[in-house]
């Protein structure tokens, strides 16, 4: 059996990247939700071994964390992975490791939250950065290989690695081209996308850390969240 560990769906971007990619190719895994803010599961699981930290995935007797380390253990098995031809495939390789070691500005000013619309006050001139970089690398995508999806006409680990930024931009209103909205909507019709949102927005725990660091450059606008902790 194969098992995933993932947190909060609502929150947890790392989570959504290896989730997605083998809910989308069809990989079969038994999925465990740890919620921020609970030490015993926390503790619970740090003493299975491993960073303490997710996502991680237990595949028989192998224990590997984080999405990058995943994503290759997953295309050791599954070539689908990644694109087939092998232009598609180094380009999808080198956005997916951009995409994980940079866009800190994203990161710290635009934290997941799915169950929030938020409006910016100002966006700062190292987020405006960050958003002009993953559009060109959305463009580039689309336009060189020709696809719906960022390497092509099919569903890859670029396309899992860049889900949270499409969350993102929905949540901040976050400036966009025709061409990225008609990829964000493409992305929000997949039935991966739409299982995480509609279970994110489910989730009865509200962790107050996080929705702090959603709002700390703008103003909740609507909350989306059908149910609240009692």
């Amino acid at each position: 059996m194969t098992t995933l560990y993932i947190a909060n769906k609502n929150y947890s971007s790392w989570s959504l990247r290896a989730w997605l990619l083998m809910t989308e190719l069809g990989l079969p895994f038994e999925e465990k939700l740890i919620p921020f803010g609970d030490p015993a599961a926390w503790n619970a699981f740090r003493a299975e071994g491993g960073s303490g930290k997710v996502p991680a995935l237990q595949d028989g007797g192998l224990h590997l964390w984080d999405s990058l380390a995943i994503t290759d253990h997953l295309a050791e098995r599954h070539p689908e992975v990644w694109p087939s031809d092998p232009a598609a495939r180094a380009w999808a390789r080198s956005v997916c490791a951009e995409m994980h070691s940079g866009f800190p500005a994203l990161r710290e000013l635009c934290s997941m939250n799915i169950g929030l619309k938020v409006r910016l006050n100002s966006v700062p001139a190292d987020l405006a950065r960050d958003v002009e970089r993953i559009a060109a690398i959305w463009l580039e995508g689309l336009s060189r290989f020709g696809g719906s999806f960022l390497a092509g006409d099919r569903f890859t680990a670029a396309d899992a690695f860049f889900a949270p930024v499409v969350f993102r931009f929905e949540t901040y209103g976050l400036d966009r081209s025709p061409a990225m909205t008609e990829y964000i909507q493409h992305m929000l019709a997949q039935p991966g996308m739409q299982a995480w949102a509609s279970q994110a927005l489910e989730e009865p725990w509200v962790d107050p850390g996080h929705e702090a660091d959603c709002v700390q450059i703008g103003d909740v606008i609507e909350d989306f969240r059908r149910l609240k902790p009692e």
